[in-house]
């Protein structure tokens, strides 16, 4: 079983997930051509997807690190990235049964109606590993310990899966779709609350600028292109490259926020047919239930709200993160990942770019303090796996700990670990969380199912 499923990882997520939609396709009434094109469409939109963030990280990678020396930002923590997390994920005890286990996990909740979402999204999986992983480590390589801080972890995002996923249909017209991505899901909370905050402050609602909002206001300034050329040209000024280099950086941070939403729109174009397809069949077969398909938020990273605020706080958190007293992280590795912060905000914001910014900056700056103060076992937990494997990506430089933004700066994450950390105690509050948001959950399902029924009468 082990070995299935580390084969099922190892082939990526371009490979693994066209597999996956083509079945999908095929077991819900779509004929054999529709459905092998709907999971190419997401495959090549993974591969596209893929080939940009390396075209960020392989230009970016070695100015960041001259800006850290040129300006003497010698943090203790060094950022790994998401691969590293991703590796300590699956290298591990808890990670060589994740899929099944949470897979089982899955179906359990879906017969006792306390979760809607059916969470295909198998390469995001290494999150609630990752997770485990850490807690495995911390316990004293716990095997209980780490399938249970996995487990509630999972748990937990489909709930809240649930629960974002009418504002998030609704906002990006992706009917039957969810996110059950813990990192995703875990910047809602701040989106929450900043929002209503911002909401009271007087004149606060007349500053209402999407991403079009931000055309007409500054012009061709305003566009995501011109943004992203400027703040790459920046990026080389600030690590005093020659004049070419400079450009070089700005065309290519340019092509990146162009390119993401003509990547995203084949991910749009794979999903839209089975989600329809999956519409009617529980409409005419389920009374009018609802299922929710978990899906990968990289199919709305391309939206323009998102590209803007996250090339805006690329330099800003740069900047913050050196003087904000008692971090340790400064992120280099981990910012091709800032655009996975906003595809569950942008629901409650509403696209509006200002509200946006403050609830990505607010979330990043705790995340900071998340991963510094995480950074101890998660250096642990990577240095077991290295020892054990050898895998470069969890190869930790002398004299540093170890972080990464995603997924040690997740208040899911951080909330598991600490709640982990406090022993017994720790995981009978945890536990209480968790059966609380499906017993919530299983209320509203039941609620929406007898609603249905009586319409339908």
């Amino acid at each position: 079983m082990e070995q299935v499923f580390g084969y099922i990882i190892s082939l990526g997520a371009s490979v693994m997930m066209p597999i996956i939609f083509t079945i999908i396709g095929l077991c819900i009434g779509m004929k054999f051509g529709k459905a092998l094109k709907s999971g190419l469409c997401v495959g090549v939109g993974f591969v596209g997807l893929g080939v940009v963030t390396a075209l960020l990280t392989t230009n970016f990678d070695n100015p960041l690190k001259a800006i850290s020396d040129l300006y003497h930002l010698q943090l203790n923590v060094f950022d790994m990235g998401w691969p590293a997390a991703a590796a300590v994920a699956y290298n591990t005890a808890v990670g060589a049964l994740i899929i099944p286990i949470c897979l089982g996990i899955n179906l359990l909740m879906l017969i006792t109606k306390t979760t809607r979402t059916v969470n295909i999204d198998l390469w995001n999986y290494w999150h609630f590993a990752f997770i485990g992983a850490v807690a495995y480590f911390v316990m004293g390589e716990s095997l209980a310990w780490g399938y249970f801080a996995a487990i509630i972890c999972y748990v937990i995002t489909l709930v809240c899966a649930d629960l974002t996923a009418e504002k998030f249909q609704k906002y990006y017209d992706l009917n039957g779709i969810s996110i059950p991505q813990p990192f995703c899901q875990s910047f809602v909370p701040f989106a929450i609350l900043i929002n209503k905050a911002l909401d009271k402050i007087p004149g606060f609602s007349k500053l209402d600028i999407d991403a079009d909002g931000m055309k007409k206001k500054f012009g061709v300034i305003g566009e995501p292109l011109v943004l992203g050329v400027i703040v790459g040209m920046l990026i080389g000024w600030a690590a005093q490259l020659d004049i070419k280099k400079v450009l070089f950086l700005g065309i290519t941070m340019g092509a990146v926020m162009e390119l993401i939403p003509r990547i995203t729109s084949l991910f749009i174009e794979g999903l839209k047919p089975i989600s329809e397809k999956t519409s009617e069949l529980v409409k005419t077969k389920f009374n009018g239930k609802k299922v929710h398909i978990g899906m990968s938020p990289a199919l709305v990273i391309g939206h323009p709200a998102t590209l803007v605020a996250s090339v805006i706080l690329i330099p800003v958190i740069l900047a913050l993160a050196v003087f904000l007293p008692g971090n340790q992280f400064l992120p280099l590795a981990s910012l091709a990942g800032m655009f996975y912060l906003f595809p569950m905000v942008l629901p409650f914001t509403k696209g509006n770019v200002l509200k946006t910014l403050i609830v990505g900056l607010v979330a990043l700056i705790v995340g900071l303090y998340f991963v510094t103060d995480m950074a101890p076992d998660f250096t642990l937990a990577a240095n077991n796996v290295y020892a054990e494997t050898h895998d470069p990506t969890a190869h930790i430089p002398e004299g540093f700990s170890g972080g990464a933004l995603d997924f040690a700066s997740s208040l899911f994450g951080w909330t598991i670990y600490r709640g982990i950390k406090l022993s017994y105690v720790g995981g009978a509050v945890l536990a209480l969380i968790a059966i609380a948001l499906m017993l919530i959950n299983r209320r509203i399902i039941i609620r929406s199912e007898k609603e249905a029924k009586q319409a339908a009468k």
